[in-house]
Protein backbone atom coordinates (compact mmCIF):
# COMPACT_ATOMS: atom_id res chain seq x y z
CA UNK A 1 0.00 0.00 0.00
CA UNK A 2 1.19 3.47 -1.26
CA UNK A 3 1.61 6.69 1.25
CA UNK A 4 -0.60 8.31 -0.88
CA UNK A 5 -3.52 5.43 -0.30
CA UNK A 6 -2.67 5.49 3.41
CA UNK A 7 -3.26 9.48 3.95
CA UNK A 8 -6.63 8.83 1.63
CA UNK A 9 -7.64 6.52 4.43
CA UNK A 10 -6.64 8.48 7.44
CA UNK A 11 -8.39 11.00 5.68
CA UNK A 12 -11.97 9.11 5.32
CA UNK A 13 -11.90 7.96 8.62
CA UNK A 14 -11.82 11.55 10.23
CA UNK A 15 -15.27 12.52 11.50
CA UNK A 16 -17.33 15.12 9.72
CA UNK A 17 -17.99 17.59 12.95
CA UNK A 18 -13.68 17.39 12.86
CA UNK A 19 -12.97 18.23 9.32
CA UNK A 20 -15.58 21.11 9.04
CA UNK A 21 -15.79 22.95 12.41
CA UNK A 22 -18.91 24.32 13.60
CA UNK A 23 -19.73 28.39 14.16
CA UNK A 24 -17.95 29.11 17.28
CA UNK A 25 -21.73 30.10 18.44
CA UNK A 26 -22.84 26.60 17.76
CA UNK A 27 -19.58 24.78 18.90
CA UNK A 28 -19.98 26.74 22.48
CA UNK A 29 -23.41 25.41 22.33
CA UNK A 30 -22.47 22.08 21.92
CA UNK A 31 -19.88 21.40 24.10
CA UNK A 32 -21.12 24.17 27.00
CA UNK A 33 -24.21 23.24 26.72
CA UNK A 34 -27.46 26.11 27.07
CA UNK A 35 -25.79 28.46 28.96
CA UNK A 36 -28.07 31.64 28.93
CA UNK A 37 -30.69 29.41 28.87
CA UNK A 38 -32.43 30.45 24.91
CA UNK A 39 -33.78 27.08 24.22
CA UNK A 40 -35.53 26.53 27.93
CA UNK A 41 -39.13 25.23 27.80
CA UNK A 42 -41.40 24.08 29.51
CA UNK A 43 -39.95 20.77 30.68
CA UNK A 44 -36.76 19.33 30.85
CA UNK A 45 -37.90 17.16 28.16
CA UNK A 46 -38.62 20.29 25.84
CA UNK A 47 -35.75 22.52 26.70
CA UNK A 48 -33.34 18.87 25.61
CA UNK A 49 -35.37 19.11 22.16
CA UNK A 50 -35.04 22.28 21.10
CA UNK A 51 -31.00 22.47 22.11
CA UNK A 52 -30.88 18.93 19.97
CA UNK A 53 -32.99 20.34 17.46
CA UNK A 54 -30.83 24.18 17.34
CA UNK A 55 -27.58 22.04 16.64
CA UNK A 56 -29.20 20.18 13.81
CA UNK A 57 -29.59 22.68 12.21
CA UNK A 58 -26.31 24.12 12.69
CA UNK A 59 -24.88 20.59 11.66
CA UNK A 60 -27.21 20.97 8.28
CA UNK A 61 -26.09 24.36 7.24
CA UNK A 62 -24.83 24.26 3.47
CA UNK A 63 -21.13 23.21 3.46
CA UNK A 64 -21.48 21.71 6.91
CA UNK A 65 -23.75 18.84 6.42
CA UNK A 66 -23.23 16.34 9.19
CA UNK A 67 -23.83 12.71 8.80
CA UNK A 68 -25.87 10.75 11.27
CA UNK A 69 -23.11 9.02 11.88
CA UNK A 70 -21.31 12.31 12.91
CA UNK A 71 -24.39 13.16 14.61
CA UNK A 72 -24.65 10.22 16.92
CA UNK A 73 -20.67 10.40 17.69
CA UNK A 74 -20.95 14.07 19.03
CA UNK A 75 -24.34 13.53 21.16
CA UNK A 76 -24.24 10.33 22.13
CA UNK A 77 -20.71 8.82 22.10
CA UNK A 78 -19.34 11.90 23.58
CA UNK A 79 -19.19 13.78 26.99
CA UNK A 80 -20.37 17.09 24.87
CA UNK A 81 -22.95 19.59 27.60
CA UNK A 82 -25.07 20.11 24.72
CA UNK A 83 -25.72 15.93 24.02
CA UNK A 84 -27.04 15.71 27.90
CA UNK A 85 -30.47 15.13 26.21
CA UNK A 86 -29.18 12.79 23.54
CA UNK A 87 -27.68 10.05 26.20
CA UNK A 88 -30.63 10.14 29.07
CA UNK A 89 -32.71 9.04 26.06
CA UNK A 90 -30.06 6.21 25.24
CA UNK A 91 -30.36 5.64 28.69
CA UNK A 92 -34.41 5.68 29.15
CA UNK A 93 -35.47 3.43 26.03
CA UNK A 94 -31.91 2.05 24.77
CA UNK A 95 -28.84 3.36 21.94
CA UNK A 96 -31.05 1.41 18.75
CA UNK A 97 -34.41 4.25 19.64
CA UNK A 98 -31.71 7.16 20.32
CA UNK A 99 -30.25 6.70 16.85
CA UNK A 100 -33.71 6.58 15.11
CA UNK A 101 -34.58 9.65 17.20
CA UNK A 102 -31.98 11.82 16.13
CA UNK A 103 -32.07 10.71 12.62
CA UNK A 104 -35.17 11.72 12.24
CA UNK A 105 -34.31 15.37 13.95
CA UNK A 106 -30.85 15.95 11.69
CA UNK A 107 -33.32 15.18 8.54
CA UNK A 108 -36.08 17.43 9.33
CA UNK A 109 -32.92 20.14 10.00
CA UNK A 110 -31.75 19.27 6.59
CA UNK A 111 -35.06 19.58 5.02
CA UNK A 112 -35.41 23.11 7.11
CA UNK A 113 -32.21 24.67 5.74
CA UNK A 114 -32.86 23.44 2.27
CA UNK A 115 -36.32 25.46 2.16
CA UNK A 116 -35.40 28.53 4.34
CA UNK A 117 -31.08 28.78 3.23
CA UNK A 118 -28.82 29.98 5.07
CA UNK A 119 -28.99 31.40 8.49
CA UNK A 120 -26.11 32.17 10.78
CA UNK A 121 -27.52 34.88 13.08
CA UNK A 122 -29.62 37.84 13.54
CA UNK A 123 -27.79 39.74 10.85
CA UNK A 124 -28.85 37.34 8.07
CA UNK A 125 -32.37 37.15 9.48
CA UNK A 126 -32.92 40.83 9.56
CA UNK A 127 -32.09 40.82 6.22
CA UNK A 128 -34.45 38.44 5.30
CA UNK A 129 -36.67 40.20 7.07
CA UNK A 130 -35.82 43.37 5.06
CA UNK A 131 -36.16 41.67 1.81
CA UNK A 132 -39.82 40.29 2.58
CA UNK A 133 -40.96 43.66 3.23
CA UNK A 134 -39.16 45.09 -0.06
CA UNK A 135 -41.13 42.55 -1.81
CA UNK A 136 -44.51 43.32 -0.44
CA UNK A 137 -43.61 47.46 -0.83
CA UNK A 138 -43.64 46.79 -4.29
CA UNK A 139 -46.55 45.62 -4.73
CA UNK A 140 -50.25 47.49 -5.27
CA UNK A 141 -52.58 46.11 -3.08
CA UNK A 142 -56.12 46.49 -4.16
CA UNK A 143 -58.75 47.49 -1.28
CA UNK A 144 -61.54 45.37 -3.51
CA UNK A 145 -61.05 42.00 -2.51
CA UNK A 146 -59.70 42.56 1.02
CA UNK A 147 -55.96 43.90 -0.12
CA UNK A 148 -55.95 47.13 1.81
CA UNK A 149 -56.35 44.88 5.22
CA UNK A 150 -53.98 42.61 3.58
CA UNK A 151 -51.72 44.98 3.43
CA UNK A 152 -52.10 45.95 7.17
CA UNK A 153 -52.14 42.41 8.57
CA UNK A 154 -48.44 42.17 7.02
CA UNK A 155 -47.58 45.39 8.19
CA UNK A 156 -48.38 44.43 11.90
CA UNK A 157 -46.21 41.27 11.08
CA UNK A 158 -43.12 42.84 9.88
CA UNK A 159 -43.13 45.10 12.77
CA UNK A 160 -43.25 42.18 15.00
CA UNK A 161 -40.29 39.83 12.88
CA UNK A 162 -37.95 43.07 13.42
CA UNK A 163 -38.14 42.90 17.05
CA UNK A 164 -37.96 39.12 17.06
CA UNK A 165 -35.17 39.24 15.25
CA UNK A 166 -36.65 36.27 12.17
CA UNK A 167 -39.80 35.27 10.35
CA UNK A 168 -40.99 33.03 13.18
CA UNK A 169 -43.50 35.23 14.88
CA UNK A 170 -45.88 34.46 17.77
CA UNK A 171 -49.37 36.53 18.01
CA UNK A 172 -53.00 35.41 18.92
CA UNK A 173 -55.79 37.15 16.39
CA UNK A 174 -56.96 39.13 19.03
CA UNK A 175 -53.47 41.14 19.65
CA UNK A 176 -53.15 41.33 15.96
CA UNK A 177 -56.09 42.88 15.29
CA UNK A 178 -55.48 45.81 17.91
CA UNK A 179 -52.05 46.42 15.92
CA UNK A 180 -54.33 46.47 12.94
CA UNK A 181 -56.86 48.74 14.35
CA UNK A 182 -59.68 46.17 13.21
CA UNK A 183 -62.37 43.98 14.27
CA UNK A 184 -61.40 40.37 15.49
CA UNK A 185 -63.47 38.80 12.53
CA UNK A 186 -61.70 41.28 10.48
CA UNK A 187 -58.49 39.75 11.58
CA UNK A 188 -59.15 36.01 11.33
CA UNK A 189 -60.60 36.46 7.12
CA UNK A 190 -57.49 38.31 6.38
CA UNK A 191 -55.08 35.56 7.99
CA UNK A 192 -56.99 33.35 5.89
CA UNK A 193 -56.66 34.36 2.46
CA UNK A 194 -53.04 35.21 3.47
CA UNK A 195 -52.51 31.75 4.39
CA UNK A 196 -54.22 30.60 1.61
CA UNK A 197 -52.07 32.49 -0.58
CA UNK A 198 -49.11 31.45 0.72
CA UNK A 199 -48.08 34.91 2.64
CA UNK A 200 -47.91 33.11 6.31
CA UNK A 201 -47.61 29.73 7.14
CA UNK A 202 -49.33 28.37 10.24
CA UNK A 203 -46.18 26.37 12.52
CA UNK A 204 -48.19 25.54 15.68
CA UNK A 205 -51.82 26.53 17.03
CA UNK A 206 -51.77 28.43 20.10
CA UNK A 207 -52.77 26.63 22.74
CA UNK A 208 -54.08 27.92 26.52
CA UNK A 209 -53.81 30.69 27.99
CA UNK A 210 -51.44 33.89 26.69
CA UNK A 211 -50.30 30.82 23.86
CA UNK A 212 -50.83 32.94 20.83
CA UNK A 213 -50.13 30.89 17.41
CA UNK A 214 -47.15 30.75 15.89
CA UNK A 215 -46.87 31.63 11.96
CA UNK A 216 -43.61 32.45 10.04
CA UNK A 217 -43.64 35.12 6.85
CA UNK A 218 -42.70 34.32 3.15
CA UNK A 219 -42.99 35.35 0.08
CA UNK A 220 -45.02 32.71 -2.13
CA UNK A 221 -43.30 31.36 -5.06
CA UNK A 222 -45.73 32.68 -7.08
CA UNK A 223 -45.22 36.34 -6.07
CA UNK A 224 -41.68 35.36 -6.73
CA UNK A 225 -42.08 34.26 -9.95
CA UNK A 226 -44.32 37.23 -11.11
CA UNK A 227 -41.67 39.75 -9.59
CA UNK A 228 -38.79 38.03 -11.71
CA UNK A 229 -41.03 37.46 -14.71
CA UNK A 230 -41.66 41.51 -14.60
CA UNK A 231 -38.05 42.41 -14.10
CA UNK A 232 -37.07 40.30 -17.34
CA UNK A 233 -39.76 41.90 -19.24
CA UNK A 234 -42.29 38.67 -19.50
CA UNK A 235 -46.07 40.01 -19.51
CA UNK A 236 -47.46 38.05 -16.43
CA UNK A 237 -50.93 37.93 -15.42
CA UNK A 238 -50.76 38.56 -11.20
CA UNK A 239 -53.19 36.99 -9.22
CA UNK A 240 -56.04 39.67 -7.49
CA UNK A 241 -55.75 41.22 -5.24
CA UNK A 242 -51.68 41.95 -6.17
CA UNK A 243 -50.68 44.22 -9.27
CA UNK A 244 -47.30 45.14 -9.78
CA UNK A 245 -47.00 49.13 -10.72
CA UNK A 246 -44.54 50.73 -12.64
CA UNK A 247 -43.72 53.27 -10.07
CA UNK A 248 -40.96 55.86 -11.33
CA UNK A 249 -40.09 56.98 -7.74
CA UNK A 250 -39.00 55.27 -4.67
CA UNK A 251 -41.54 57.84 -2.33
CA UNK A 252 -44.82 56.52 -4.18
CA UNK A 253 -44.35 53.48 -2.85
CA UNK A 254 -46.34 52.39 0.45
CA UNK A 255 -44.15 52.77 3.94
CA UNK A 256 -45.29 49.42 5.58
CA UNK A 257 -43.45 50.86 8.75
CA UNK A 258 -45.23 53.80 8.76
CA UNK A 259 -48.76 52.68 8.02
CA UNK A 260 -48.19 50.47 11.23
CA UNK A 261 -47.60 53.39 13.10
CA UNK A 262 -50.47 54.87 12.62
CA UNK A 263 -53.18 52.30 11.39
CA UNK A 264 -54.09 51.25 14.74
CA UNK A 265 -54.98 54.96 16.31
CA UNK A 266 -58.67 56.16 16.73
CA UNK A 267 -57.66 58.71 13.75
CA UNK A 268 -57.71 56.08 11.09
CA UNK A 269 -60.30 54.09 12.17
CA UNK A 270 -63.28 53.36 9.79
CA UNK A 271 -65.43 55.89 10.20
CA UNK A 272 -62.83 58.26 10.06
CA UNK A 273 -60.10 58.21 7.82
CA UNK A 274 -59.86 54.78 7.56
CA UNK A 275 -57.36 52.51 5.93
CA UNK A 276 -57.83 54.06 2.85
CA UNK A 277 -56.42 57.62 4.71
CA UNK A 278 -53.66 55.50 6.73
CA UNK A 279 -52.09 53.83 3.20
CA UNK A 280 -51.90 57.67 1.98
CA UNK A 281 -50.32 58.83 5.11
CA UNK A 282 -47.77 56.45 4.97
CA UNK A 283 -47.11 57.37 0.83
CA UNK A 284 -46.80 61.19 1.80
CA UNK A 285 -43.35 63.22 2.66
CA UNK A 286 -42.91 66.26 4.41
CA UNK A 287 -40.22 68.03 1.79
CA UNK A 288 -41.58 66.18 -1.37
CA UNK A 289 -44.77 66.68 -2.78
CA UNK A 290 -46.90 64.40 -4.23
CA UNK A 291 -49.94 64.39 -6.89
CA UNK A 292 -52.89 62.33 -6.99
CA UNK A 293 -51.84 60.60 -9.85
CA UNK A 294 -48.88 59.07 -8.45
CA UNK A 295 -51.08 58.29 -5.30
CA UNK A 296 -53.16 56.04 -7.55
CA UNK A 297 -49.97 54.32 -8.77
CA UNK A 298 -48.67 53.41 -5.60
CA UNK A 299 -52.35 52.41 -4.17
CA UNK A 300 -54.44 51.59 -7.11
CA UNK A 301 -56.64 53.89 -4.84
CA UNK A 302 -59.99 55.33 -7.42
CA UNK A 303 -59.13 58.73 -7.78
CA UNK A 304 -62.35 59.77 -6.14
CA UNK A 305 -61.03 58.24 -3.13
CA UNK A 306 -57.72 59.44 -3.05
CA UNK A 307 -59.31 63.30 -3.70
CA UNK A 308 -61.91 62.54 -0.60
CA UNK A 309 -59.32 61.43 1.62
CA UNK A 310 -57.01 63.94 0.66
CA UNK A 311 -59.29 67.08 1.12
CA UNK A 312 -60.19 64.97 4.85
CA UNK A 313 -56.60 64.91 5.71
CA UNK A 314 -56.02 68.53 4.85
CA UNK A 315 -58.76 69.73 7.00
CA UNK A 316 -57.88 67.61 9.73
CA UNK A 317 -54.68 69.12 9.97
CA UNK A 318 -52.62 66.04 8.94
CA UNK A 319 -51.56 67.03 5.40
CA UNK A 320 -50.66 70.34 3.72
CA UNK A 321 -51.51 70.94 0.40
CA UNK A 322 -49.34 73.10 -2.26
CA UNK A 323 -50.28 73.98 -6.07
CA UNK A 324 -52.21 70.77 -6.89
CA UNK A 325 -49.40 68.82 -4.33
CA UNK A 326 -49.60 66.99 -0.81
CA UNK A 327 -47.35 66.70 2.08
CA UNK A 328 -47.01 65.34 5.56
CA UNK A 329 -47.61 67.59 7.83
CA UNK A 330 -44.89 69.30 10.03
CA UNK A 331 -46.32 67.46 13.07
CA UNK A 332 -45.73 64.10 11.87
CA UNK A 333 -42.46 64.28 9.88
CA UNK A 334 -39.96 62.24 11.61
CA UNK A 335 -36.72 60.44 10.85
CA UNK A 336 -38.59 57.87 8.57
CA UNK A 337 -40.86 59.95 7.06
CA UNK A 338 -43.53 59.47 9.12
CA UNK A 339 -43.49 59.88 12.92
CA UNK A 340 -47.05 59.45 14.60
CA UNK A 341 -47.90 62.73 16.86
CA UNK A 342 -50.31 62.01 19.14
CA UNK A 343 -51.69 65.52 20.13
CA UNK A 344 -52.87 65.85 15.72
CA UNK A 345 -53.81 62.47 15.54
CA UNK A 346 -56.32 62.44 18.78
CA UNK A 347 -57.37 65.79 17.49
CA UNK A 348 -58.09 64.52 14.23
CA UNK A 349 -59.99 61.37 16.33
CA UNK A 350 -62.06 64.08 18.15
CA UNK A 351 -63.09 66.18 14.87
CA UNK A 352 -64.41 62.99 13.62
CA UNK A 353 -65.79 61.62 16.90
CA UNK A 354 -63.99 58.29 17.04
CA UNK A 355 -61.85 58.90 20.29
CA UNK A 356 -61.86 55.63 22.20
CA UNK A 357 -62.59 53.27 20.00
CA UNK A 358 -58.91 51.91 20.23
CA UNK A 359 -59.60 51.60 24.22
CA UNK A 360 -63.32 50.15 23.77
CA UNK A 361 -61.61 47.55 21.34
CA UNK A 362 -58.83 46.44 23.47
CA UNK A 363 -61.43 46.26 26.68
CA UNK A 364 -64.01 43.94 24.86
CA UNK A 365 -61.41 42.17 23.52
CA UNK A 366 -59.99 41.51 27.76
CA UNK A 367 -63.82 40.94 28.77
CA UNK A 368 -63.93 38.22 25.63
CA UNK A 369 -60.76 36.33 26.76
CA UNK A 370 -61.99 36.65 30.18
CA UNK A 371 -64.97 34.70 29.92
CA UNK A 372 -63.09 32.30 27.40
CA UNK A 373 -60.75 31.00 30.17
CA UNK A 374 -63.90 31.03 32.43
CA UNK A 375 -65.40 28.53 29.92
CA UNK A 376 -62.73 26.64 29.37
CA UNK A 377 -62.43 26.31 33.79
CA UNK A 378 -65.94 25.46 33.59
CA UNK A 379 -65.75 22.66 31.69
CA UNK A 380 -62.64 21.08 32.59
CA UNK A 381 -64.83 20.64 36.13
CA UNK A 382 -67.81 19.53 34.89
CA UNK A 383 -65.24 16.61 33.01
CA UNK A 384 -63.66 16.11 36.32
CA UNK A 385 -66.65 15.68 38.16
CA UNK A 386 -65.63 13.36 40.90
CA UNK A 387 -68.03 10.53 40.90
CA UNK A 388 -69.59 9.24 44.55
CA UNK A 389 -67.62 6.12 46.35
CA UNK A 390 -69.35 3.29 46.36
CA UNK A 391 -71.89 2.11 49.80
CA UNK A 392 -71.41 -1.23 50.62
CA UNK A 393 -73.03 -0.33 53.85
CA UNK A 394 -76.91 -0.25 53.63
CA UNK A 395 -78.45 2.63 55.04
CA UNK A 396 -80.69 1.29 58.36
CA UNK A 397 -78.43 -0.57 59.55
CA UNK A 398 -76.69 1.74 62.55
CA UNK A 399 -79.06 4.41 63.91
CA UNK A 400 -77.79 7.82 63.38
CA UNK A 401 -78.40 9.39 66.67
CA UNK A 402 -77.22 6.98 69.18
CA UNK A 403 -75.00 4.74 66.86
CA UNK A 404 -76.59 1.56 67.96
CA UNK A 405 -76.00 -1.51 65.48
CA UNK A 406 -80.23 -2.65 64.23
CA UNK A 407 -79.26 -5.45 61.85
CA UNK A 408 -77.13 -8.58 64.15
CA UNK A 409 -76.06 -9.66 60.84
CA UNK A 410 -73.03 -7.04 60.90
CA UNK A 411 -72.25 -7.41 64.30
CA UNK A 412 -68.32 -7.35 64.54
CA UNK A 413 -67.87 -4.96 61.69
CA UNK A 414 -66.75 -1.67 61.46
CA UNK A 415 -68.81 0.49 59.66
CA UNK A 416 -68.15 4.17 60.14
CA UNK A 417 -67.22 4.38 56.90
CA UNK A 418 -70.02 2.59 55.12
CA UNK A 419 -67.84 2.56 51.85
CA UNK A 420 -65.16 0.43 53.21
CA UNK A 421 -66.27 -2.06 56.46
CA UNK A 422 -63.66 -3.40 57.78
CA UNK A 423 -63.90 -6.45 60.17
CA UNK A 424 -62.83 -5.85 63.67
CA UNK A 425 -61.63 -9.46 64.93
CA UNK A 426 -57.81 -9.82 62.70
CA UNK A 427 -57.52 -13.03 61.14
CA UNK A 428 -60.93 -14.07 61.82
CA UNK A 429 -63.65 -15.34 58.98
CA UNK A 430 -67.19 -13.60 59.25
CA UNK A 431 -69.86 -16.54 60.38
CA UNK A 432 -72.27 -17.75 57.35
CA UNK A 433 -74.60 -15.84 58.96
CA UNK A 434 -72.51 -12.25 58.57
CA UNK A 435 -72.58 -11.93 55.17
CA UNK A 436 -69.64 -10.05 53.68
CA UNK A 437 -70.17 -5.92 52.66
CA UNK A 438 -70.90 -6.95 49.08
CA UNK A 439 -73.47 -9.79 50.22
CA UNK A 440 -75.03 -7.61 52.63
CA UNK A 441 -75.75 -4.90 49.78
Amino acid sequence: MSARTVRRARRATVPVWERRPLTDRSKRLLLDGDVHGRYAGRNESEAGYRLTAALALACSQPGRRWTPADFHEALLYSPTAGGWWARKLRERKGGEYAETKLTAILHKARRFADTHGTITGRQDATEHVVEIRRVIESLAWRSRGGGAVDLKNLSARLTLCERSGGTDHTIAVRPLAEAMGCARSTAEQSNGRLEKAGWIVKEAVGRGQNHGTRWRLQVPPAVREFLAGADSGQSLTPHPPLQLESVPDLHTFTDTAALAEVMAHDACHHRAHGTSGARLLACLDPTEGLSPAALHQATTLHRTTISRHLKSLVASGLAREREGLYYLAPELAGPVRLHPDDQALDQAAEQHGTTGTGERRRARHARERTNYQRWLTERTLRHRRPRPRPRLVPEGIVDPTTGELLDERWRGWDTSDPARPVWLTPGAIPLPNQPTPAQAA
